[in-house]
This record gives structure tokens, C-alpha cells and sequence, in this order.
């Protein structure tokens, strides 16, 4: 602007000379000057051309670097808003995993505290029943409960269901020991060989009926014995889950037997496993 205002200046100087005094300037040099006039005047527009074109061009650029930032702006704040929500949810993974893993850790230390109570209910009732024969009376561990197996010729005459006394004394024994024990669950199961009853045996059909007998009448003696009656379970398994195959005395002798399976309760266990 300031070349073309300077030319202009200097053409309207010259125009004003010739004019003022014609006299003094040939028609030549005035020829001259009206041509570089008109050649500025020309160079003018073209510059006021040019000017006007660039400031629509920045003014397209700049809408189109607004446009670009806004885009670029409302895209930050969306990651953001996705890096606040993700921060968010690992807070709450880390606390819920946090909370899983203390659950853990309280679940793994009452099963050691339940391993530790069985194996010590194991040597409380081994104890308690040490003077019997150990063909005759077993006491054993397996999946977490004590199993006291108790031979037929321990506690019952073929086919009776009446406990003979040193059996008595056994499950008196036994009864003892478990005695005011409220966290353990006893159940009482009756297990026969696979020789049918004489038929027309009083109260009795069949083997289920002995297995289930002989199991209710040793309920009977342990809660005589001082065990709480909704602690004790009788169950008779008739001929169905033998120790042995019954292909011989020895072996039959073996089947005809009453375990009673000692469970710890595991409601805390249970709780715990269902929060998990």
C-alpha cells in the first residue's frame, strides 16, 4: 500500500506540474508521464486485487484452523472423559480385587482351621477309643471327615439289631468324646453283605431294613449317651457300598459294618464362598 500511495503521490505531482504549467514540460515528457500514471494506476488495482484475495484466503484458513481446533478440542475431551471412566473402573477393579483376594485369605485360613480341627477330632475319638481291637474298630480320615468303622462282631449278633455290651461301651466311648462337640455333624450309617435275611425275620424284609435298624438303634445309644439328637443322623446303605467283594467270609465279614462319618459344619466356609 505504501509503494502504491507513494507511485500515486508521485503521478498526481507530475500531473499537477504539466497541468499547472504546460508551458514548461514538453508534450513528450507529458506523454510519458500519463503513460507511467496509468501503468501505476494499473499496478494499483492489481495489488488491490492480489490484497483482497489473500485476506479471503487467510480468512478461509483461519475458519478452517478454528474448525480444525474446535474438532481437535471436543476429541481431547472425549479421551478425557474415556481416561476419567477408565481410571474409574480400575479403581474399582483394584477395590473389588482387593476385597476377593482378603475373602481369599479368610476362606484359606478357616479350611487350615478346619484341617486342624478334624485332624484333632481324628486323635480325640482314636484316643477315647484305644483298647479296642483294631479289627474290630477303625478310625481313619478321608475328604475331610473322621469315618469310626465298627465291625458287625463288635456290635451285633448275625441279623440282630441289638448292640451287644462291648459295642455299648464303644459308642459310649465314642459319645463322650463327641460330647458337647455342637460344630460336628455325625451320621450314622448301617452297611449289610449281600446274604438276604432269613425271610420271616420280625420287623424286616430285607437288608435295607437290618442296615437301617442297626443305624437307628446306635442313634439311640449315642444320644443316650449324652449326644444332642439333632446332631446324630441314622442311614442304612443296605448292601450297596461294600469295602470288599462278596465272594468270601472274610470279605463279607468286612462289608457287614456301621461307619459313623464325623463332619465338621462348614457354614463359615459356606458363607465365605458364596460372597466369592
Amino acid at each position: 500500500m505504501n509503494l502504491v500511495f507513494s507511485r500515486g503521490l508521485l503521478a498526481a505531482s507530475l500531473l499537477a506540474a504539466g497541468t499547472l504549467a504546460p508551458g514548461c514540460v514538453s508534450q513528450k515528457k507529458y506523454t510519458a508521464l500519463q503513460t507511467q500514471y496509468s501503468e501505476l494506476t494499473k499496478s494499483r488495482d492489481q495489488l488491490q486485487v492480489e490484497k483482497s484475495s489473500l485476506e479471503q484466503e487467510k480468512a478461509r484458513t483461519e475458519e478452517e484452523l478454528r474448525g480444525r481446533l474446535a474438532a481437535r478440542s471436543q476429541q481431547v475431551n472425549r479421551l478425557n472423559q474415556n481416561l476419567s471412566g477408565a481410571e474409574a473402573q480400575n479403581t474399582q477393579l483394584s477395590a473389588d480385587l482387593k476385597d476377593r483376594e482378603q475373602r481369599l485369605a479368610e476362606l484359606q485360613r478357616k479350611l487350615v482351621e478346619k484341617d486342624q480341627a478334624v485332624q484333632a477330632l481324628r486323635k480325640r475319638v482314636a484316643d477315647a477309643l484305644l483298647g479296642f481291637n483294631a479289627q474290630d474298630l477303625q478310625v481313619n480320615m478321608k475328604n475331610g471327615k473322621v469315618y469310626v468303622s465298627l465291625s458287625e462282631q463288635l456290635l451285633f449278633k448275625s441279623g440282630s439289631t441289638k448292640v451287644d455290651p462291648r459295642g455299648q461301651e464303644a459308642l459310649r466311648k465314642l459319645a463322650t468324646a463327641l460330647k458337647g462337640n455342637q460344630d460336628v455333624n455325625v451320621l450314622v450309617e448301617g452297611h449289610t453283605d449281600n446274604v438276604p435275611i432269613v425271610k420271616g425275620t420280625a420287623g424286616m424284609r430285607d437288608n435295607w431294613d437290618l442296615s437301617v435298624l442297626r443305624a437307628t438303634e446306635i442313634t439311640r445309644l449315642l444320644t443316650e449317651a449324652g449326644m444332642a439328637p439333632g446332631q446324630v443322623t441314622p442311614s442304612g446303605r443296605s448292601q450297596y457300598v461294600p469295602v470288599a467283594q462278596n465272594d468270601s467270609p472274610q470279605n463279607k465279614a468286612l462289608n457287614r459294618r456301621t461307619e459313623i462319618i464325623l463332619t465338621p459344619k462348614l457354614d463359615e466356609l459356606f458363607q465365605i464362598l458364596e460372597q466369592n
